[in-house]
């Protein structure tokens, strides 16, 4: 009789355990802003007044900032706001200035509350709720290229 070895994760669980959950719903995906061959980053000074306040849907606005390869983004989320299932080649860090969201990502509910800090790793499925109103700054690595291009559709008209 062999005896098959298991290694838990960081929760306890086995890896056996996370291939019996449930599937997700699909997943927006989105591919990284191209390089322009020779650009080079510059100095900006952008006071956030003067950055397009861009209103998505009803329960979310956006501002967000470019540089060579990061992207900031302001967002602002209404209490219940939904941030659909979507993922992005592009790495995240998530840092809450006011309110508190919910996050359904790596199958866990993670609840990021304002002073708190998110790391998203690149092409990793998540989702959000703002448990009540919510100002965050994201910080993007490549910058979106969907919302340069204005061509993310999950987030418009909901």
């Amino acid at each position: 009789m062999s005896s098959k070895r298991v290694s838990a994760n960081k929760s306890g669980s086995s890896k056996n355990s996370a291939m019996r959950k449930k599937p997700m719903a699909p997943v927006f995906r989105q591919k990284g802003v191209e390089k322009k061959r020779g650009a080079t980053a510059t100095l900006k000074h952008v006071p956030w007044n003067t950055v397009e306040l861009e209103s998505l849907n009803p329960l979310l606005q956006r501002q967000f900032v470019v540089g060579h390869d990061v992207m900031l983004a302001r967002v602002l989320l209404k209490k219940g706001c939904i941030v659909p299932h979507h993922s992005h080649v592009n790495e995240q860090i998530t840092y809450i200035l006011e309110g508190a969201l919910k996050f359904w990502i790596d199958g866990r509910e993670i609840t990021v509350h304002a002073g708190e800090v998110l790391t998203i790793p690149p092409n990793m499925p998540h989702k959000a709720e703002a448990l009540v109103d919510t100002v965050d700054l994201d910080v993007f690595n490549p910058p979106r290229a969907d919302w340069i291009n204005k061509d993310d559709k999950y987030l418009r008209g909901k």
